[in-house]
C-alpha cells in the first residue's frame, strides 16, 4: 500500500491511497478460497468447482465484497498510520478500480485540530468545604421526628381535632346500595391532611370513641367503577379510637429506627448528608468554573463541519428564519463547545483516561438506586438502550476527567457556612439566567467529552454505499 498525503487548505487533507494489482488478486484468491468449499453447483463436487465457473457465476458479487473490505482496511490504516484523526466521516472518491486492476482512491478528510493542553495545570478554582454547624444538624433531625408522629390513645371522652388519627371501620353506600369496595376495616386517617376523600376529614373533628358517624362525600373521578364516580355517597362511620399526637423523643432509640447506631451516629449521618447536597451543587459550579477557564485556551481553527453540526443541534425545532437570525450566536457557542470538547478529549487521551466495564455497571447501580420501587425497570431501560449505556459512558469518562484536572489545576480551599453556599448558589443562578437571557437562546447541552472522543478522534471505516453499487452477497448454499 502507498499513501501519498496532501495539505490542501487549513486542516483539509487529501490522503492518496494505492493498492497494487498483486496484493488485489492476492485478496480476490483469499475470497474465491472462501467460497468454493461452500458453494455448491450442480454437475461439481464442493470443493470442486473451477474458478472460471465461480467467476462467472459471482464474480461481480466477490469483487464489491473484496473491495468493501479493502477500502475499509486500507483507510483506516492509512489515518491511523499517519496520525490523522478526522473531524467527522471523510469522503472518499475512487481513481481506479475492477477487477484484475490496482486500486487507487482519495479520501478528503478535515482533521481535528492540535490542542495544547499545558495551561491545564495553571488553571485556578474554588474548592468549597461546606462546614455544617451543629444546630443545622439538630434542625434536620427534629424535622424527621416532627414528620414521623408517634400517636398515643386519647381517654374515651376525647373528641377529635385536626392533627389527630381516628380509627374507624365504614360502610359506604350510593342511593343507598352498596358498591364493590365500599367496606373498610380499621381505616386510619390523620385529620386535616384530606388524603381520603376532598372534605371527609373535617366531619370527623369531635368524634370520640365508640360514635357512630355519617359522613357524605362525593368519589373522586377515577374512582374504579366508573359508573360511581363523581356520585355522592354516604359512609356509616364507627369510631373505634381517637389517638392524640405525641412528641417523637429524639433518643438512640429513634435514631436506631432511622438506620443508626445511635443517636450520636444520627448525627453524623445527617451532618454528612447535609454537607453532600450542598457538595453536589458545588461541584457542579466548580466544573462550569474550570469549563469557562477552558474556553479562554486558543485553539487556531475549528472545523467547520464540526461547527455546522453544532448549530443544527442548538436550531433544533426553531424556523429558518429565526436561525438565519441566530446564526451568528449560534456559531460562538458552537466554537465555544467543540474548543471545550477537544481539549477534555486531548487530556483524556494523554493521561489514558478510560472507563472500565465495572465503573460504568456501578453508575448504572448508581442510577437503578435512585429510583426505588422502580429498579427492574431502570435496569431493563439500559440493557434496551445501547444509546443511553454509551450516554452514560460519556458522563462517567466526563466526571473522570474533571476529577483529574481537579487534582493537576491550583485549588483554593474555601471553608464556608451553609448559609455562604446557599448564597454561591443562588449568585450563580441568577448570572445564569441572566445569561441566558442576553442570549436568548436555550441553556447549553453539558459537553459530553467521551462521545466526542469515539466519534472525532478514532479513524473510522470508511463507508462505500455512495462510490460502489451494491450487488448481491456470494451465496454459499
Amino acid at each position: 500500500m502507498k499513501v501519498t498525503v496532501e495539505n490542501k487548505k487549513g486542516l483539509n487533507k487529501d490522503i492518496k491511497v494505492l493498492i497494487d494489482k498483486k496484493t488485489m488478486d492476492s485478496y480476490m484468491d483469499e475470497k474465491y478460497e472462501e467460497i468454493k468449499s461452500t458453494v455448491n453447483l450442480k454437475g461439481f463436487r464442493p470443493g470442486k468447482v473451477p474458478r472460471e465457473v465461480l467467476k462467472r457465476q459471482f464474480g461481480k458479487a466477490v469483487f464489491n465484497e473484496v473491495l468493501d473490505k479493502v477500502l475499509k482496511d486500507t483507510s483506516t490504516k492509512a489515518l491511523e498510520e499517519n496520525k490523522i484523526k478526522p473531524a467527522g466521516q471523510p469522503k472518499l472518491d475512487l481513481k481506479t478500480y475492477g477487477e484484475d486492476k490496482e486500486l487507487e482512491y482519495v479520501l478528503s478528510v478535515t482533521e481535528l485540530p492540535k490542542v495544547n493542553i499545558k495551561g491545564i495545570s495553571d488553571i485556578k478554582f474554588n474548592n468549597y468545604v461546606v462546614k455544617i454547624d451543629a444546630s443545622e444538624t439538630d434542625k434536620r433531625i427534629k424535622e424527621i421526628a416532627k414528620n414521623q408522629p408517634n400517636f398515643k390513645d386519647a381517654s374515651d371522652d376525647a373528641k377529635a381535632n385536626d392533627g389527630d388519627l381516628v380509627v374507624l371501620d365504614y360502610n359506604a353506600t350510593v342511593d343507598d346500595k352498596s358498591f364493590k369496595g365500599s367496606e373498610g376495616k380499621n381505616t386510619q386517617l390523620t385529620l386535616g391532611k384530606d388524603l381520603f376523600l376532598k372534605g371527609f376529614d373535617k366531619q370527623l373533628i369531635g368524634v370520640k370513641k365508640n360514635d357512630t358517624k355519617i359522613v357524605e362525600a362525593v368519589l373522586p373521578e377515577n374512582f374504579p367503577e366508573k359508573e360511581l364516580a363523581n356520585k355522592k355517597s354516604k359512609f356509616m362511620c364507627k369510631i373505634i379510637s381517637v389517638k392524640k399526637p405525641e412528641e417523637v423523643k429524639i433518643t438512640d432509640d429513634f435514631a436506631k429506627n432511622l438506620g443508626a447506631k445511635d443517636l450520636d451516629d444520627l448525627k453524623k449521618l445527617i451532618s454528612n448528608q447535609i454537607n453532600d447536597e450542598y457538595k453536589n451543587s458545588l461541584d457542579r459550579l466548580v466544573k462550569n468554573q474550570i469549563l469557562k477557564e477552558l474556553e479562554k485556551f486558543k485553539i487556531e481553527e475549528i472545523p467547520e463541519n464540526l461547527i455546522e453540526e453544532e448549530i443544527k443541534i442548538l436550531s433544533q425545532g426553531m424556523s429558518e428564519d429565526d436561525t438565519k437570525k441566530s446564526r451568528k450566536n449560534f456559531e460562538d457557542i458552537a466554537k465555544k463547545r467543540i474548543k471545550t470538547g477537544l481539549i477534555l478529549n486531548e487530556f483524556g487521551e494523554q493521561n489514558q483516561i478510560k472507563v472500565t466495564e465495572s465503573e460504568l455497571q456501578a453508575e448504572i447501580q448508581k442510577q437503578i438506586r435512585m429510583m426505588p420501587g422502580q429498579e427492574k425497570m431502570v435496569m431493563d431501560f439500559y440493557q434496551k438502550n445501547p444509546s443511553a449505556v454509551s450516554s452514560l459512558r460519556g458522563t462517567v469518562y466526563e466526571d473522570k476527567i474533571m476529577n483529574l484536572i481537579k487534582e493537576k489545576a491550583k485549588s483554593n480551599k474555601k471553608e464556608i457556612s451553609k448559609d455562604e453556599a446557599e448564597k454561591i448558589l443562588k449568585d450563580s443562578q441568577k448570572q445564569q439566567l441572566d445569561q441566558e437571557l442576553k442570549d436568548q437562546r436555550k441553556p447549553e447541552k453539558k459537553v459530553e467529552p467521551k462521545k466526542s472522543a469515539e466519534n472525532k478522534t478514532k479513524p473510522k471505516p470508511i463507508k462505500t454505499k455512495s462510490v460502489v453499487k451494491k450487488t448481491k452477497k456470494v451465496s454459499k448454499k
